[in-house]
């Protein structure tokens, strides 16, 4: 090893120091370990470290020192690149959609979904409230299907003036199921999960439980889930109930999938 003529020299505060040169390490960049003399190309970073692989395809790591490395027979100290920002994620409504772009409000739809009750009403606006305003799309409680038939000849659905109506618990064999027989027009589409009451639509996880407790044949469906439950106020069981759904992952999919059929339904450009 060379010395200078005084070996003080080095100590002499007077003169300057000797900054090494910062470069940022990028894949891709060829340089050389100036302690071992490898040499070869920055094909990973890991854990401030750098991998490099010469050009026989042998791989060494090498921390990220100061003044460690050779760049273009220049002592450099490598340092990781700062990440570039992520790209901004479109955001997602509750039902999974991509948010549209704030705009002012719309005159409704003349077509229209229509619901059981109130309780399907405050489900559809919790997950699906974006999409309908969105695309302008009105949903209203019939608070019964009993007259199903009669309600879909006065609303005289046609082109432009479609509708979709959320029927529990069509199952076949049932008195909804027979209902929604009885609807006869290609402008309204009848579609249904085959939950007694959409409390049932709710997965019981979100409360905690394996399963909903099952309520026997002929006994009302919400009274025999708040007996089973210990529930006193089911008006604030159900508070409780929908505040704990954030997305349509809550729900069970016979609804979801039936919600999406309704909106595209609605939706649908004119013939």
């Amino acid at each position: 090893m060379r010395y200078s003529d005084d070996v003080l020299d080095s100590f002499d505060r007077r003169k300057p120091r000797r900054v090494t040169p910062e470069h940022d390490a990028e894949l891709g960049m060829v340089v050389e370990d100036a302690g071992s003399g490898f040499c070869g190309e920055i094909v990973a970073f890991e854990y401030g470290a750098v991998t490099l692989e010469d050009r026989h395809g042998r791989r060494r790591h090498f921390p990220l020192e100061p003044a460690a490395f050779l760049l273009d027979g220049t002592v450099v100290t490598l340092r990781r690149p700062q990440a570039s920002a992520a790209p901004a994620q479109p955001r997602r409504t509750a039902s999974g959609s991509v948010a549209a772009t704030p705009t002012r409000a719309q005159v409704a739809r003349a077509g229209r979904i229509w619901v059981e009750g109130l309780h399907d009403a405050e489900l559809l606006e919790r997950i699906w409230g974006d999409d309908l305003r969105a695309e302008a799309v009105v949903v209203e409680p019939l608070h019964g299907v009993d007259d199903l038939p009669a309600a879909v000849r006065e609303f005289a659905p046609g082109p432009g003036r479609r509708l979709g109506v959320l029927v529990d618990h069509l199952v076949s064999g049932t008195k909804e199921a027979r209902l929604a027989q009885a609807v006869d027009s290609p402008y309204a589409l009848i579609a249904g999960h085959p939950y007694v009451d959409v409390w049932q639509a709710v997965k019981p996880s979100r409360l905690g439980m394996e399963e909903w407790p099952v309520v026997p044949y002929g006994h009302p469906w919400k009274e025999g889930i708040c007996a089973a439950l210990g529930v006193k106020e089911p008006a604030l069981f159900w508070r409780r109930l929908l505040s704990r759904v954030d997305s349509y992952h809550d729900l069970e999919t016979p609804l979801v999938n039936s919600v999406e059929r309704l909106i595209d339904f609605v939706t649908a450009p004119q013939e």
